[in-house]
């Protein structure tokens, strides 16, 4: 980027937006893994000051004094300069933030911290009226929200705007039908085969393993631990201060071993793509979400998923990354894993299977969670569906998309962890996810037909440079579809997500 005098003061004003969510970001890490659950109510309060104060400063007299200057200073530049994007993305975060007051921004992000508490509680003790008061009041916000920053045919639009611009109700319902349609003939045609033995993954598996197989796979896949580490917690998340520091978290199920796997994988693709932005954009707006006030890199949630999902299921759940690595998870699980050999685990961990719990759901079964949970926000958000009747809502949901019996609440409404953080509208960013990343990962496989070769030998460093390039290095200065544009030569598409699963389990 250039240098010049009025971006440069337009870029400190942005620096400090950045510092202040850089350090909401330290204190939700905290609060997801080391916090004592006594502290929830303060640390929502001190949430709720540091985000109301990144507000203030975008708001501030001075930031717009210099957005001023800056968009004087960009006249002439190319539309998608990265000095172009970084004014027109700022004023459309002041833009934004001036319609919504600072009340509701600090009652929503106080809320946060006291209903995951209160939702924690609810989980581990499978009771969802411990919950059902927080996710009242984190709906009622969400609806007044979304009535500032505006909407015309639903009000969940607005909310899927602040994850995936451009998104709404309408479009997405048009995205699931197409996937719906396409999924049906792939998993009645993988659930005809005999299911695969699977008993040996349900064994005990101590922490300890699972923790070192997770550490050595994260770094295999590029993962740097200079700028990471890998923590503890109770739903996985990724979280960045920055591409200096890009911190995953995992849990661990010892009677379950691919729930760490894949979660620990998944996890990793987050942090590959913030540890990849270009070393530029720190602190700057094209690593900073100004419109949902979060201190990230990535372009959209839907582009952030469309990482973690290609390295979860594209890279570490084939067939020849077992081929290559289970000796190495055998070593750490010798008696557990003795009987096994590497094509009988791939095929357990690729067994189709509907579950109750989205996170280790199969692939063909994933997207079926994500659309009754869309279903399921949208009712809440035009009203038609009152959280008390959530519980059976979501049993009966289940029961129809995927024909189970959903027996507590902890295996049903309270498994994730996204309505008790405000994250209405959310849900939809993974199936985006899902397809983009088999978008990507079929250009790429044009584009090179080595990496194939490469990937099967356990040089995963090609297609991490490969995304670094296309991809990760931007930050945010592109939109997805623009991204999606450059990189594919068409926009979201889900033909290349089909054709993946119909190979792969339908072939």
């Amino acid at each position: 980027m250039t240098s010049d005098a009025s971006l440069a003061a337009l870029n400190e004003r942005v620096a400090a937006v950045n510092d202040v969510l850089n350090a909401v970001s330290v204190l939700t890490w905290d609060s997801r893994t080391m916090m004592p659950p006594g502290g929830a109510e303060t640390r929502g309060q001190q949430i709720a000051t540091l985000t109301r104060v990144a507000r203030d400063l975008l708001l501030a007299p001075e930031t717009e004094r210099a957005l001023d200057e800056a968009e004087k200073a960009v006249e002439g530049l190319a539309e998608d300069s990265a000095e172009q994007r970084l004014v027109m993305q700022t004023r459309q975060a002041v833009a934004h933030h001036g319609r919504v007051p600072a009340s509701l921004i600090q009652e929503r992000a106080a809320l946060r911290t006291v209903a995951q508490a209160a939702w924690i509680e609810g989980r581990a003790k499978s009771d969802f009226s411990i919950f059902s008061p927080h996710l009242e009041k984190t709906i009622k916000l969400a609806r007044s929200y979304a009535d500032c920053i505006g909407w015309s045919e639903h009000p969940y639009d607005a909310m899927v705007s602040i994850y995936e611009p451009g998104e709404t109700a309408a479009s997405l319902k048009t995205l699931f039908a197409t996937l719906r349609s396409g999924l049906l003939p792939i998993l009645e045609a993988a659930r005809s085969r005999p299911a695969p033995r699977s008993d040996f993954l349900f064994r005990d598996f101590p922490e300890e393993g699972q923790r070192a197989f997770g550490l050595s796979m994260a770094q295999k896949l590029g993962y740097d631990l200079r700028r990471g580490r890998l923590d503890t917690t109770v739903h996985p998340f990724e979280v960045s201060f920055t591409r200096n520091d890009v911190r995953i978290t995992t849990r661990y199920n010892r009677a379950y071993l691919p729930a760490s796997i894949f979660g620990t994988a998944h996890e990793t693709g987050h942090g590959l793509y913030e540890q990849g932005v270009d070393p530029a954009y720190t602190r700057t707006t094209l690593a900073t979400d100004l419109v949902g006030l979060y201190a990230v890199g990535g372009t959209s949630f839907g582009a952030h998923e469309s990482q973690s999902r290609l390295w979860e299921n594209h890279v570490v759940r084939s067939r020849t990354f077992w081929q290559l690595h289970f000796p190495e998870l055998q070593r750490h699980f010798p008696e557990q894993l003795g009987d096994v050999d590497a094509e009988a685990f791939y095929r357990a961990v690729t067994r189709i299977e509907p579950g109750f719990i989205r996170v280790e759901a199969d692939e063909l079964t994933y997207d079926f969670h994500i659309m009754l949970r869309v279903e399921i926000e949208c009712a809440l958000m035009d009203g038609s569906l009152a959280v008390a009747d959530l519980p059976a809502t979501w049993n009966a949901v289940i029961k129809r998309d995927l024909g189970l019996n959903v027996p507590d609440d902890a295996k049903g409404v309270l498994q994730d962890v996204h309505w008790s953080t405000g994250y209405i509208g959310s849900f939809p960013t993974y199936t985006i996810g899902n397809v983009m990343a088999a978008q990507i990962m079929e250009t790429l496989r044009q584009d090179d037909p080595s990496l194939d070769r490469a990937i099967e030998g356990g040089e995963y460093s090609g297609l991490a440079e490969a995304l670094r390039t296309r991809m990760w290095q931007h930050g945010r200065r592109f939109q997805r579809e623009e991204l999606l544009m450059r990189e594919t030569g068409r926009s979201l598409d889900p033909a290349p997500y089909l054709s993946y699963l119909k190979g792969k389990y339908a072939g």
